[in-house]
């Protein structure tokens, strides 16, 4: 900006707000505002103000620029005005008395004192070095120049708009107090805008979420898995029926979204879960921007099926398990797994509808899958191959195998000479019916562990493993298997950081079992895969039979709860679902070879490593994400807690079995005391030999415990370090 003759220092005129005009110092110029920061001195102490360039310039025309300066503004005098003294005419016709006299000497003397006063006043205030104080001629004696009203008359004919004039602060001001006013309207006109929408609900806090999802529903073709007839559709997908075949996979993954509960209901929420067709799931995650605006982020999944709230579960298990039955009586390994959140419909599918608190475990996928083993073995096909079908029953918790059919006996898990897995001790019971079957699983749930979560008060802490197995009647051979597992709640896992060791070793378990299913899940569908991480976790480890061979199949079963406060559970599970088989969003295909899994690093070839840490090493390579090296390090402290634990009350029991031994042999030798004549040197002796053993015995334990302890202290350290991933 050119701004002329104004600069740092010069003397310029001013007018105040009150009309009073008066000179003054430039303190500073400011090109982005265009106005003039002034300073002047008055009663004693600097004073300040900020004014607008053109505002100076109407003011002193001498210091505009010479673009500005017109021809007219050239020929006019010079911007100082000088006061006006009366002609000479009029001073000789004045006529002033000794009166007049007497007071204007008065007046003389009374305003000198009053400049000394100030001159002095103005002496003892100290100058500010930011600030000098700048005193004008008016205050050091000298009359002020006042302008006369012909030239203030010209000023403000040439002075700019009163709106022009205002301060910075009180435009700003303005504009607040206008977005003030215009926010107040829209929000009035949105007040009105919902109080006319037919879709507005007063009680309901996510009336604007609901909107946005149906808005979404109202553009798709929805087309859902159902028993019904086939619709006329636009669009070239159509709906699965009875009538259709079932295809054949190796390895099925499938999602199932349950109904609103009344609780959920209860609370307005929003069901959040959309099905548009057979393959196809989105979740509509519902967000507020930082302006608190709302509006959704849909995520889409993709699955082998996709099964809404209005699936029953027979149409869910003609889709899923059935196509299983017939592997078993192929000389194949079947497994079937429900996973989902605490909740989610897992009990429901897998046991059967419930009627209150009463459960009818008639339509269930147990019964079902009973029925067509019952149905298969009696059919002329595979009468004659002379099969009995026994039943197990057990769960898995915290790294421990427990018997549900033998009151939670707890078990031991062993590999034998040929590297077959072994549970040891575990109860198998031969059923005729599929009533002897279900009354199996309903005395094994009773004494299934569960707990308090977050979302449930009952919540699956335990892995339940429930198997019907085919032997030959003659051999006791096994002849195919079928496993059907309802997996622990998966948020449980999340419980790793937790002050409580026993919280942190099942949301720990919980966890590392869920990961090293999914990698080998995933290896069975490869059969080039380098190593399959079986050993990861005790669950994997039971079910390793069921990931060899090209006869082996398995189908997943994902649980989701539609409702808005679930929505990060949800979302959690459809994720590991989905890297389960990773099908993406309309590519029906299955994943490339290279996305398999990779040999195990060489540095978890040490012979140091035991075959579990190996193995644990192996899903943190895989599962760079979900697993860092402080949780790694966790779940090896964990391992060796686990292992150590169990030497510890093997050897414990182990010196009891032969306290008991040394028991019986003592009391011999107090009957032997007793007699008249003993030999008091074997008495001594024997006796001897028995406190030196137990004493070693005691000793060697007592060891162990320590070692035992130090490994607990070594796990809560681990848990400490471990840092939450983020969101």
């Amino acid at each position: 900006m050119d701004w002329g003759g104004l600069k740092v220092g010069v003397s310029v005129r001013i007018q105040r707000s009150d009309g009073r005009i008066h000179a003054a110092i430039v303190s500073g110029l400011n090109d982005e505002q265009e106005s003039v920061t002034v300073e002047w001195f008055e009663r004693g102490e600097t004073k300040g103000k900020e004014i607008e360039v053109e505002n100076i310039f109407a003011l002193n025309a001498a210091l505009k620029p010479a673009t500005q300066v017109s021809h007219a503004e050239v020929q006019q005098p010079s911007a100082k005005v000088t006061p006006s003294r009366p002609s000479m005419a009029v001073q000789q016709a004045r006529s002033i008395t000794p009166r007049d006299q007497e007071s204007r000497r008065t007046m003389r003397r009374s305003s000198s004192r009053t400049d000394s006063l100030r001159r002095s006043s103005a002496k003892a205030v100290p100058t500010a070095k930011s600030r000098p104080t700048i005193v004008p001629p008016a205050q050091n004696g000298d009359a002020a120049p006042v302008a006369p009203p012909a030239a203030v008359e010209a000023v403000k004919k040439q002075a700019i708009p009163a709106s022009r004039r205002r301060s910075n602060c009180v435009k700003e001001v303005e504009r607040l107090k206008q977005d003030r006013e215009e926010r107040r309207k829209r929000m009035e006109d949105e007040k009105k805008r919902r109080t006319n929408d037919p879709d507005y609900e007063p009680g309901n806090p996510n009336w604007e979420f609901l909107q946005m999802v149906r808005a979404f529903r109202a553009n798709l073709d929805i087309k859902t898995i159902t028993n019904a007839d086939p619709v006329s559709l636009n669009l070239d997908i159509k709906t699965i029926t009875n009538a259709d075949p079932i295809e054949d996979h190796q390895i099925c993954v499938c999602v199932r979204k349950r109904p609103l509960n009344k609780k959920e209901m209860a609370k307005k929420e929003v069901d959040v879960i959309t099905t548009p067709d057979k393959h196809n799931t989105v979740v509509h995650e519902c967000k507020l921007k930082v302006d608190l605006t709302k509006y959704l982020e849909n995520h889409t999944f993709r699955f082998d099926y996709s099964f809404d709230d209005s699936a029953s579960n027979e149409t869910v298990y003609r889709y899923t398990a059935k196509p299983l039955v017939e592997t078993i009586f192929e000389r194949g390994m079947a497994t079937c797994f429900a996973y989902g959140q605490t909740g989610s419909g897992k009990t429901h599918t897998m046991g059967g509808d419930f009627k209150g608190k009463d459960q009818d475990t008639s339509k269930g996928i147990y019964a079902l899958a009973a029925r067509d083993v019952f149905k298969l073995l009696n059919s002329a096909a595979y009468k004659n191959q002379d099969l009995i079908v026994g039943c197990s029953f057990f769960e898995i918790y915290g790294g421990k195998v427990f018997d549900l059919q033998n009151k939670k006996h707890k078990l031991r898990v062993l590999e034998d000479g040929k590297q077959q897995v072994q549970v040891v001790g575990l109860t198998e019971k031969h059923v005729t019916t599929v009533d002897d079957v279900l009354k199996l699983i309903t005395e094994g749930n009773r004494t299934r562990t569960s707990g308090q979560t977050s979302a449930n008060q009952h919540s699956s802490r335990s892995h339940a493993v429930f198997q019907m197995i085919l032997r030959k009647r003659a051999t006791r051979k096994m002849f195919g298997k079928f496993s059907l597992i309802d997996l622990a709640g998966n948020e449980r896992g999340a419980d790793t950081i937790s002050s409580d060791r026993q919280t942190r070793m099942e949301g720990a378990e919980i966890n590392k079992s869920l990961l090293a299913l999914k990698e080998c899940i995933r290896a069975l569908g490869r059969p080039n895969s380098v190593h399959t991480p079986f050993r990861a976790s005790k669950l994997t480890q039971v079910l390793r039979d069921s990931f060899i061979g090209e006869r082996s199949k398995t189908c997943m079963i994902a649980m989701i709860s539609p409702g808005s406060s679930s929505c990060e559970h949800t979302l959690n599970t459809l994720r590991y679902a989905d890297r389960v088989k990773e099908l993406g969003p309309g590519d029906p295909g299955a994943p490339g070879p290279s996305q398999g899994l990779s040999a195990i690093p060489e540095n978890s070839r040490n012979n140091s490593l035991s075959p579990q840490n190996s193995d644990l090493q192996l899903l943190a390579t895989q599962n760079e994400g979900e697993v860092s090296f402080e949780l790694l390090h966790f779940h090896e402290a964990l391992q060796e807690l686990q292992e150590m634990e169990e030497q510890v009350v093997e050897d414990h029991r182990s010196a009891l079995q032969e306290m008991e031994e040394m028991v019986i042999v003592e009391r011999g030798l107090l009957e032997m005391a007793d007699e008249v004549d003993y030999d008091v040197e074997a008495y001594s002796s024997t006796l001897s030999d028995l406190l030196d053993k137990k004493i070693q015995k005691w000793s060697e334990l007592k060891q162990k415990l320590d070692t035992f302890r130090i490994k607990m202290k070594e796990e809560e350290i681990a848990s400490k370090n471990i840092k939450r991933p983020p969101l």
